[in-house]
C-alpha cells in the first residue's frame, strides 16, 4: 500500500451562484511523489498547503491510497 498526492480546485466561476462561485471539485493534478505511510502523505500535503496560496478557487493538496 502507498499514497500519492495531488492538487485540485474546489470551486468554479459561476456568476449565478453566491459570490460567483459554484462547488465543483476539479481534475486531479498528481505530484511525482509517493509515500509509504499515511502520516508522510499527510505531512507533505500540510506543508504544501501552508506554503501555497489556495486562491479564489481553493486549490488544495490532498492524498489518496493506491
Amino acid at each position: 500500500m502507498s499514497y500519492r498526492v495531488f492538487t485540485r480546485t474546489w470551486w468554479t466561476e459561476n456568476p449565478d451562484w453566491p459570490n460567483g462561485l459554484e462547488p465543483c471539485p476539479g481534475r486531479r493534478h498528481y505530484h511525482p511523489h509517493r509515500f509509504i505511510t499515511e502520516q508522510a502523505a499527510r505531512e507533505y500535503c500540510g506543508d504544501w498547503n501552508a506554503t501555497h496560496e489556495a486562491g479564489r478557487l481553493s486549490r488544495k493538496c490532498e492524498f489518496e491510497e493506491v
